[in-house]
């Protein structure tokens, strides 16, 4: 709408002076060559067309998954399925409502996402998926085999697999363009590098030799290291991962948590110990010599949004701002 309105804005400022200057001194007063008014109009009014227009999908449209599987859409898919949480919530984010066809029985965002029908959770539902017929089947760090399996099946898997932040927004850019709603990508990418811009903004003014050391528990006893988005969520906040001298999803040793002392501790608030019920901010403050552990000293034990921390799919970046203002509450909420 202010680029609408900036557009009539500069019209009617061309108008005013062409009025003017033929008031001042007649037709002689304007430049000959200047363009009149009514061709600025039309000018004006179809530059949006031709921006609407380079962001629609010209098909077949071919396109590389994250497994180097290349496939060919002919058209926009009309019939679309999601085997993970996050490319459900990239699908909703895209607005693709009524062509979400089946979704994973652990999808709980958005609130529409519980209504659709389900294609199995940690183990996929090949009947439901193969009934479902869609015609493109979405899915995050598939298990190879899985995907070969599908695919034998004639399932169009596409899987994707970011590593980082700015893999996130070009995975969802690419969904865009193969389900022709990259004008909705593009305003979901658009949110999301505001708020990175917000984060990297508040924190640049921590000097390395004050970043804290961050510690971060999805399970009790598992944590990540390098290689994966979490630990690039971490860096972005102006923190130093404790568990960065591993890669990826791993078993912590206790010992080693200890020797790094994080000045934080971020822990997934939706984790109770089937055996004792326990929280699980509860069981890491209860380890054997954590006590001296700076952020248990210092009640820097914090609990954060499971699926903001986990999901790399459009609301990554609320769990970046989460974990910034974990870390940094002074510098994010001044």
């Amino acid at each position: 709408m202010k680029a609408l309105n900036k557009t009539w804005s500069v019209l009617l400022v061309a108008i005013l002076m062409a009025l003017a200057l033929i008031g001042c001194g007649g037709e002689e007063a304007a430049p000959k060559d200047a363009t009149p008014p009514a061709q600025q109009q039309e000018q004006n009014n179809e530059a949006p067309a031709d921006s609407a227009e380079e962001l629609k999908t010209t098909y077949p449209l071919t396109v590389k998954d994250s497994t180097g599987v290349e496939m060919t859409f002919e058209k926009a898919p009309t019939k679309i399925a999601s085997l993970t949480p996050s490319e459900t919530e990239k699908l909703f984010a895209l607005g693709l409502d009524e062509e979400i066809v089946g979704v994973s029985d652990n999808d709980d965002y958005p609130e529409a996402a519980k209504s659709k029908p389900k294609l199995g959770g940690f183990q996929v539902n090949e009947e439901a998926i193969i009934a479902a017929d869609a015609d493109v089947v979405f899915a995050a760090s598939m298990n190879a085999q899985n995907a070969e399996k599908l695919r034998e099946l004639g399932v169009t898997l596409f899987v994707n697999d970011p590593k980082t932040i700015d893999a996130v927004m070009e995975n969802i850019e690419l969904i865009g363009q193969i389900t022709d709603r990259q004008a909705e990508a593009k305003a979901v990418v658009d949110q999301m590098k505001q708020e990175l811009a917000a984060v990297t903004e508040a924190v640049k003014s921590v000097k390395d030799e004050d970043k804290k050391k961050v510690y971060v528990e999805f399970s009790p006893g598992w944590t990540v290291g390098k290689g994966e988005f979490m630990d690039e969520i971490i860096t972005a906040a102006g923190g130093v991962n404790a568990a960065g001298d591993a890669e990826g999803w791993f078993e912590i040793s206790e010992e080693n948590i200890i020797a790094a002392n994080p000045d934080v501790i971020l822990y997934t608030d939706d984790v109770v110990d089937e055996a004792t019920k326990k929280t699980l901010d509860q069981l890491i403050k209860e380890r054997g010599g954590w006590d001296q552990i700076e952020a248990i000293k210092n009640d820097q034990v914090i609990s954060v949004d499971a699926n903001l921390l986990s999901r790399p799919g459009p609301r990554v970046t609320q769990g970046l701002m989460e974990v910034a203002k974990a870390v940094y509450p002074e510098l994010m909420n001044p």
